[in-house]
C-alpha cells in the first residue's frame, strides 16, 4: 500500500517536469527536485500531487507588523508572497515565519496523539486496577518496562526516577513522528525527524537537561581533573569542553541524518521507474524499473519501521547514559578519574 500510493506521489511529479521543462525531450528525467520537495517543510499538505492542503500563516516584520493568512501558492499578502510552498518577503527584509507549517502541524498531531493514548491507559489502569493489562494499555506497558528497566535505570542510575517522564516524552514523541513519517500522504508524510532545526532543539534540552544536573565531581572533571599535573588539566579541560558540545552535537546528527537517509533512499528507489521509463516515455524501461524498485522499495520500507524505534531508542538511550555520567559521584580522586574515563 505504501509503495502504491508513493508511485502515485511520484507519477504526477514526473509527468510535470517533462511536460513543462523547455529543455530537449531526450533530457533525462531528474528525481532530485521531487525528492527533495518531499522531504522539506511547507506551508501546505501535498496529496498525491492532485490538491494542496492549506495552512495557516504567521509572519511578523517591523514594517508590516504580524500577519496572518492561509497559504496558497501564488498569493500574494502585505508584500510576502507565497511560491512553491515556501514564503518569501517581496522587498528581502527580514521577518519572523511563526506559521503552522507541515512539521508544526505534524508536532501538534504526534503531542495531541500522545496525550489522547496516555489518558486512555492511565484511566485503564485506575479501572482495571489489579488486572492483566489490555488492548492500548498491553501495547504502551511493555515499551514503557523496557525504556524504564533497559534503557533509564542502566543509563542513569539510582536516580532515575526524577528523569523517567523527559527519558519517556522523548522516546514516544520521536517514535510516533518517526510513524508519522512513514505515511505517505496526509496527515503523514512530513519530515520531522529528518529536520535539522527540530534535532538541534532536542539536543539543545538535552543539553540542558543534562548538564544542569551536573554534580561537583561531573564539573570537576571537566575543569580541573583530579590527579595529573596543572598542564595536563588545562589541556585536559579544553577537551573536555568540546566533549560536552559533541554529545548533544552527536544526538542531533545521528537521528537526523538516519531519518533523512531513509526518506531519500526511499524516494530514490521509487524514482528509478521515472528514471528507466524516461518519465513514462519508455514501457519496457518503466517495467525493468518498477522490477527493481517494487522489491527494494518494499524491503526498505519494513527496515524503515525498524529504524523508526530504533532511532527513538537510542536517542533515549544516550540521554541517559550522558545524565548518568553527569550525576555520577566521586569515590576518591583517583578513582573518580579512573571512573569517569
Amino acid at each position: 500500500m505504501l509503495l502504491l500510493v508513493s508511485l502515485m506521489l511520484m507519477t504526477p511529479a514526473a509527468n510535470i517536469k517533462a511536460e513543462g521543462s523547455e529543455a530537449p525531450k531526450s533530457t533525462a528525467y531528474n528525481p532530485v527536485p521531487t525528492i527533495m520537495h518531499h522531504i522539506a517543510d511547507s506551508h501546505e499538505f501535498d496529496v498525491l500531487e492532485l490538491f494542496a492542503i492549506p495552512l495557516p500563516c504567521i509572519l511578523y516584520s517591523s514594517s508590516t507588523g504580524v500577519t496572518t493568512f492561509i497559504y496558497h501558492d501564488g498569493k500574494e499578502v502585505s508584500g510576502y508572497k507565497c511560491d512553491e510552498g515556501a514564503i518569501h518577503r517581496e522587498d528581502g527584509a527580514f521577518f519572523l515565519d511563526m506559521s503552522i507549517t507541515k512539521n508544526v502541524f505534524t508536532m501538534l498531531l504526534a503531542a495531541l496523539i500522545l496525550i489522547v493514548i496516555f489518558t486512555s491507559v492511565a484511566k485503564a489502569y485506575k479501572v482495571n486496577s489489579g488486572k492483566a493489562p489490555k488492548g492500548l494499555q498491553s501495547v504502551i506497558e511493555p515499551l514503557f518496562v523496557f525504556i524504564r528497566d533497559e534503557v533509564a535505570k542502566p543509563g542513569i542510575g539510582p536516580k532515575y526516577e526524577g528523569f523517567m517522564p523527559y527519558i519517556m516524552t522523548i522516546f514516544f514523541f520521536i517514535l510516533v513522528l518517526n510513524l508519522l513519517g512513514l505515511l505517505p500522504i496526509f496527515p503523514g508524510g512530513a519530515n520531522v525527524t529528518g529536520n535539522i532545526a527540530f534535532t538541534m532543539i532536542l539536543a539543545v534540552v538535552a543539553f540542558v537537561v543534562i548538564n544542569i544536573n551536573g554534580t561537583s565531581t561531573y564539573w570537576g572533571h571537566i575543569f580541573w581533573m583530579p590527579g595529573v599535573a596543572i598542564p595536563m588539566k588545562i589541556f585536559l579541560a579544553i577537551i573536555e569542553v568540546i566533549g560536552l558540545i559533541t554529545k548533544p552535537v552527536a544526538l542531533m546528527i545521528r537521528l537526523f541524518a538516519n531519518m533523512t537517509a531513509g526518506h531519500i533512499i526511499v524516494l530514490s528507489l521509487i524514482s528509478l521507474i521515472f528514471v528507466f521509463g524516461e518519465a513514462g516515455k519508455s514501457l519496457p524501461g518503466t517495467g525493468l524499473g518498477a522490477a527493481i524498485a517494487v522489491p527494494f522499495t518494499l524491503f526498505i520500507s519494513c527496515i524503515e519501521v525498524l529504524v523508526a524505534f530504533i532511532q527513538a531508542f537510542i536517542f533515549a538511550m544516550l540521554t541517559s547514559v550522558f545524565i548518568g555520567m553527569a550525576l555520577e559521584e566521586g569515590h576518591g580522586d583517583g578513582h573518580a578519574a579512573e571512573g569517569h574515563h
